[in-house]
């Protein structure tokens, strides 16, 4: 299975010239999770690499298929690299079993993100048992309400879930920019630890005020679509990378692209979805070095917008 963001980098890689493809491909395998930035829980304290790694279509495969051994190497070379938030959801097909199969030994290392999904307690929680099982742990490190579905009903599943330590942290995620406003009230509750939700050069509208209410609120924050589906890297086919990138230690468009996010100090975590080694060297180098200020923020968007 091939999502339309890899077709879409795949292609864009393809239109670098040699000496940009050749800077990307020559980062360091070894990456040190030590150059790896990371930011606070802010209700925890508990630090996270700020690249993590999404699973939606490019882990929903069936047992013994061939793109398995791919990306087992991806789950490996990501906890070399200093990775650790695989974030996942029962919607994702056979995402979590995939992720329950290949994790075995990196399983400690990795902070286990996924979603409830359902209508009514029991449902709920017969879908969050079913993802213990298929994830193959104990313990989830932050269950999240998908869209806000019967979120009053699974709220009190997991405080409970919370105070027994079946689950870490609890949250809630969205993914377009029309459910803000009810996001932003969710937030000003207190009541939850993490919100995901989509943001990208080419999605700014979080910009206008939900991560300020993140922040203010000390909620973490987890970021979806960071490419828009692929949208970004369609932008920028055949053009290349700017060389006052090199600024912010930025050596490819995905780089560039997950900087941006990065640079927002209210997030905590994006998980850009890959199932191949070589995107994932190259998300991970996003994470690591200097990153953009202001001033190269607003470059970068005029940047985007002209094209």
């Amino acid at each position: 299975m091939t999502t339309i963001f890899n077709r879409s980098r795949r292609a864009t890689l393809g239109m670098l010239g040699a000496g940009a493809v050749m800077a990307m491909t020559n980062i360091s395998a070894n990456l040190a999770a030590s150059v790896i930035i990371r930011r606070p829980i802010p209700k925890s304290g508990e630090a996270l690499p700020v690249i993590g790694l999404g699973t939606y279509m490019v882990f929903d495969f069936a047992p013994n298929t061939p793109e398995l051994k791919e990306l087992r190497e991806v789950l490996k070379f990501f906890v070399a690299g200093g990775g650790s938030l695989v974030d996942s959801s029962p919607m994702y097909g056979r995402a979590e079993s995939t992720v329950g199969e290949l994790a075995g030994d990196l399983a400690p290392s990795l902070f286990l993100a996924t979603k409830v999904w359902s209508s009514g307690r029991q449902a709920g929680i017969d879908q969050m048992r079913a993802s213990l099982r298929l994830l193959r742990t104990r313990r989830i490190d932050l269950m999240q309400v998908h869209n806000l579905l019967d979120l009053a009903t699974h709220l009190k599943t997991l405080r409970e879930w919370k105070q027994a330590g079946t689950i870490r942290y609890l949250g809630i995620t969205h993914y377009h920019s029309g459910a803000y406003r009810e996001l932003e009230t969710l937030l000003k509750t207190r009541d939850y630890d993490f919100v995901q939700f989509n943001y990208s050069l080419a999605e700014r509208d979080a910009e206008a005020r939900l991560l300020a209410v993140a922040a203010e609120t000390g909620t973490a924050v987890i970021i979806n679509r960071p490419f828009a589906h692929g949208e970004l890297f369609g932008k920028v086919k055949g053009r290349q990378l700017p060389e006052w990138a090199a600024d912010f230690d930025c050596s490819s468009w995905a780089q560039f692209f997950l900087k941006y996010i990065v640079a927002q100090p209210a997030v905590t975590c994006v998980i850009p979805g890959t199932g191949s080694v070589r995107h994932m060297r190259d998300n991970l180098q996003a994470g690591a070095g200097r990153l953009p200020d202001a001033q190269q923020r607003k470059r970068m968007v005029e940047l985007i917008q002209g094209y």
